[in-house]
């Protein structure tokens, strides 16, 4: 009974004075929480004190509190305080996810121990009865990386805590801790906050945390990263495991969309939620229904996942609320029915669903009508002739594209028809059309030059004439430009892709639209392909090559009237021609930039590949304070192999190795080879000797096995040294050096009795 009269008594004291005109201001926070969002919305006046758990110079967050109870400001941008400064906050309040603060003026009074964090749990975080507080709580790391948001820098992980996932912003930029903090349990305490949608409904927590000292690891993580195996891309599943403790929960209203299969959207007065749902089961939109589910946060916004729908038959259709782009454009009415109005400026009928391109307030954005499934037998109505520029009226259900952020800007939006008949043209194209004049005028003229209908007549045939061959001058130009412009990009660096595009549309303009594509040899395609080729005459050329098999072919539908002609032969000629030359270009680039980075005989990386890589290296790890390493390879005894069997036999030897070395490596290691029987391997990330050593013995080890060659067992061995950045060298050419001089260490180090044990069982001979 006490909690509901505070509010009263808040509101009757600030509301008595506020009738002479003078409003006392809110003093505690305290008082601040006990207002209702629609209260704090009038924009109370508020002067109370506070201690700073959570702030960043230069940015507009402020959290305070004051004993078990704590309230976030929008602090003035200049504002410069500190964990446990002491603060008197002047400004009004505002509705928010809950009732909050903007402050006019903070003013600092002294500094202080920070409030006493309380141990927290993902169940009291979710349901926010820590909001804005200061809190401790244990996790594991599951992603650690430095993040920009505007101006401002900062670590942000990603946790797991026992029952859910929260994310933490640390106020640092250091990049070096992020790879200890990786998979280890760690003990963190920072500010509670949240993750909101355009709707501000919270969608998960965000622990505010001042500085790196707010964080403690407690146990490392058990495995380093460098020491994971790969594991092949088809089998990541392996290692998924999911503990879901969450409970399903049923919710309440009337359906205003509905995909078979796919889901459900319900709408309860204001509120309204998009349902994932694989149900079939016949439902009509309009109809009050209940769903069960999982709650879930899906780019960004609240969903129901793994949902059952009941249709309890009782018509309860919700009126469509009438808004305008602006108001859509905050993402306040996600979900909801609405109807708004634009003008029409494209339509199209894609393979799964109808759309139309509408402009209002200068502003773009589409309805959507969604197919039906093929295979529910339901007939696909004619898609809605509307002509273009014409006024429609929308209806349909307001989603918000993922990735919008309400709170810095507009979000981006489009509307989800329910049916062909949500669209209905309001107004007409405007009789001010191009068309109209151009019709108007003619009529004007036949009228005026009635007296004078023969000289009109030749005047206009020749004005005719002149048009006709100015335009087609005009096209021919365009052409031109654009077959130089092709040329200039295919000795250029824009892609293949784009420019058999291009090479496309340059061809499909020379043959009055036509549309045109491209069918390359291995299958891709470029190009405009109709759907309804069968309704046209396909004209096709195909890409030559200068030896060898063509690349491919170009095709063109052409209108079943049009009769062929040496213009559409020479047109689609030269459009093969276009993109032979930019295909076989491409080709040549490609081929030329892999010679000079990759040795030709074993198709690993070369020596100036290396080169290049080790400069890399050694910026990054001057900038980043952190270790590589190199191994120097040197096979044995490799000249007995090209003197004993020839060359040929030698050259595939060499190819085996490079294969056996490559497969020690790991994902982002580096073989090179850097002549003869001479190779190198870059570790571009290294936590200590140790894992260089072992990956150096990892390339021995890869000897042990023979190697079949042309029917020849061979027994070969190699010889290896190791340099670590910065102790073995600071330079390219020092650790180079280092490394080549421990080999030749290593390589002198074999006593006498290996030699001779070697060349007893027959060194690179031939086995039976």
């Amino acid at each position: 009974m006490k909690r509901r009269t505070i509010p009263a008594a808040i509101l009757l004291g600030w509301a008595i004075p506020a009738l002479a005109g003078a409003p006392t201001p809110l003093n505690s926070i305290r008082a601040i929480h006990e207002l209702t969002n629609e209260q704090a919305g009038t924009a109370i006046p508020v002067e109370f004190e506070g201690t700073v758990t959570y702030h960043v110079s230069g940015d507009l967050d402020l959290f305070v509190q004051d004993g078990n109870v704590a309230l976030y400001v929008e602090a003035p941008r200049d504002l410069s305080v500190t964990t446990g400064d002491r603060v008197r906050v002047e400004g009004k309040t505002r509705a928010s996810y809950r009732p909050d603060v903007v402050a006019s003026q903070v003013t600092f009074l002294g500094h202080g121990p920070a409030p006493d964090a309380v141990p927290a749990g993902y169940s009291q975080l979710i349901r926010s009865e820590l909001d804005c507080r200061r809190v401790t709580i244990h996790a594991q790391v599951r992603s650690a990386n430095v993040v920009t948001y505007g101006k401002f820098s900062s670590i942000y992980l990603e946790l797991l805590v026992d029952g859910g996932y929260i994310d933490a912003t640390i106020n640092a930029s250091n990049e070096g801790i992020l790879r200890q903090l990786l998979d280890a349990q760690i003990e963190i305490t920072g500010v509670v906050s949240g993750k909101f949608d355009s709707k501000s409904q919270l969608t998960g927590i965000v622990l505010e945390v001042p500085s790196l000292l707010d964080l403690h690891i407690l146990r490392r993580a058990a495995a380093s990263l460098e020491s994971l195996p790969v594991t092949p891309m088809d089998d990541i599943l392996k290692g998924y495991s999911v503990n879901d403790r969450t409970q399903r929960v049923r919710v309440h209203g009337a359906i205003t969309y509905y995909e078979p299969g796919s889901a459900v959207v319900l709408q309860d007065g204001g509120k309204s939620l998009w349902i994932s749902t694989l149900t079939e089961k016949p439902m009509r939109v309009g109809d009050l229904a209940d769903a069960t589910g999982f709650p879930d946060a899906r780019e960004g916004s609240l969903t129901l996942t793994h949902a059952e729908i009941e249709d309890r038959g009782v018509a309860a259709p919700i009126q469509p609320q009438l808004v305008k782009w602006a108001e859509m454009a905050t993402g306040t009415h996600a979900f909801e029915l609405i109807s708004t109005e634009g003008r029409v400026l494209m339509s199209v009928r894609e393979a799964d669903r109808d759309e139309y391109v509408l402009m209002a307030d200068h502003h773009l954005f589409s309805s959507v009508f969604h197919h039906p499934d093929a295979e529910s037998g339901v007939t696909l109505p004619e898609m809605k002739q509307i002509p273009v520029d014409s006024t429609v009226r929308v209806t349909g259900v307001s989603m918000v594209h993922y990735g919008s952020d309400p709170f810095v800007g507009p979000v981006a939006s489009e509307l989800l028809l329910r049916s062909p008949d949500d669209i209905a043209v309001v107004a007409g194209p405007s009789w001010l059309s191009v068309p109209n004049l151009i019709f108007t005028a003619i009529f004007l003229l036949l009228v005026a030059g009635t007296a004078g209908m023969r000289g009109w007549i030749l005047e206009r045939k020749v004005r005719r004439q002149t048009a006709a061959l100015a335009c087609r001058i005009e096209v021919e130009a365009a052409l031109e430009r654009r077959r130089s412009r092709i040329l200039e990009d295919i000795n250029g660096s824009r892609p293949l892709p784009e420019i058999l595009n291009e090479i496309a549309d340059v061809t499909s303009l020379a043959l009055h639209g036509a549309p045109c594509w491209h069918v390359l040899i291995d299958g891709e395609q470029f190009g405009a392909k109709p759907a309804n080729v069968e309704s046209r005459r396909i004209v096709s050329e195909e890409i030559p090559s200068r030896c060898g098999a063509p690349l491919g072919a170009i095709f063109a539908a052409v209108p079943l009237d049009r009769q062929p002609d040496a213009e559409e032969s020479e047109s689609i000629r030269m459009g093969a021609r276009l993109a032979s030359l930019g295909i076989e270009t491409r080709k040549l680039y490609s081929d030329l930039v892999r010679r000079s980075e990759f040795d030709l005989l074993t198709d690993v990386h070369n020596r100036f590949s290396l080169d290049r890589q080790m400069e890399a290296c050694l910026a990054l790890a001057r900038e980043q304070t952190w270790s590589f390493g190199l191994i120097y390879v040197d096979l044995d005894e490799f000249k007995q192999v090209n003197d004993q069997y020839g060359h040929r036999v030698g050259d595939l030897y060499l190819q085996e190795v490079a294969v056996r070395m490559k497969r020690q490596l790991r994902g982002g290691d580096m073989l090179a080879r850097l002549g003869g029987d001479e190779f190198a391997a870059l570790m571009p990330m290294v936590g200590s000797r140790a894992h260089v050593e072992e990956i150096a013995a990892r390339l021995e080890r890869s000897f042990d096995e023979p190697f079949e060659v042309e029917g020849y067992c061979l027994h070969g061995s190699a010889s290896v040294g190791i340099a670590l950045y910065p102790e073995d060298g600071t330079t390219k050419d020092s650790l180079l050096s280092a490394a080549d001089a421990a080999m030749y260490v290593t390589k002198h180090m074999r006593n006498h009795a290996d030699e001779v044990s070697a060349k007893s069982d027959g060194g690179f001979a031939p086995e039976s």
